[in-house]
């Protein structure tokens, strides 16, 4: 089984140590890509391990993938369009200068949504609704989709691009393609974003953030076994 505690935070802290340390580069591309494939499923990394992600699509059914157990909580659902979301945006747009993935196929009508913003600004209600109405298969397709060509982004790049500051003109891009909205609980994002290095962007949020919220989502399958 999995621990956060156990099998990530030393990696994390290593990975802080070294990645922008240049004669180190290597070593840190192999942590940021074991980090990487623990928060996918093991299908994005062809690796013979079950990965977090795993532990939480195991037994999962829809009734549990679209429940808020409380108002505090969120759901399944829109933590795994969250992190996707902005894996997308942030690798595809703001490190490599690419077509989101979002974008190169009809994932809104594969996933029955009109939404492509990272889902920050909605209500309880919104979220809800949202949650319902997506497509859970076609999640997991988008999701493999977007780690995939994360990995291969993170292998093509060089030792300076760890340093390089997120450019303005890949930030607007996020604002034109709807990846964020024109309200306060969105547009931070960009401001966030816009203060990081390449990599400030691996730690957070191609990372750190990811597995925050999967083990979110562990808690949330947790109460809704409870619940039944």
């Amino acid at each position: 089984m999995f621990s956060v505690s156990e099998h990530w935070n030393p990696k994390q802290k290593l990975l802080r140590n070294i990645i922008l340390k240049e004669d180190k580069f290597s070593k840190a591309i192999d942590i940021i890509l074991d980090l990487h494939s623990i928060v996918h499923s093991c299908d994005v990394s062809s690796r013979d391990i079950q990965t977090l992600e795993d532990q939480l699509w195991d037994g999962l059914d829809i009734k549990a993938f679209v429940t808020m157990p409380t108002l505090k909580d969120v759901t399944i659902a829109w933590n795994i369009w969250y992190i996707t979301r902005i894996e997308d945006l942030t690798v595809n747009l703001l490190i490599a200068d690419e077509i989101q993935e979002f974008n190169c196929k009809d994932w809104s009508a594969k996933l029955n949504i009109k939404v492509s913003d990272t889902g920050n600004a909605m209500t309880k209600n919104e979220i809800i609704d949202f949650s319902l109405k997506i497509n859970l298969e076609e999640l997991r397709n988008y999701r493999m989709a977007v780690g995939r060509r994360t990995r291969n982004i993170i292998l093509n790049l060089e030792p300076t691009d760890m340093r390089k500051k997120v450019q303005k003109d890949r930030l607007q891009r996020i604002f034109d393609e709807d990846g964020v909205l024109d309200v306060e609980d969105s547009k931070w994002l960009l401001d966030f974003w816009g203060k990081k290095n390449i990599a400030g962007l691996i730690l957070m949020p191609l990372t750190r953030h990811q597995v925050v919220h999967l083990n979110d989502s562990l808690k949330l399958k947790k109460k809704f076994s409870r619940m039944r």
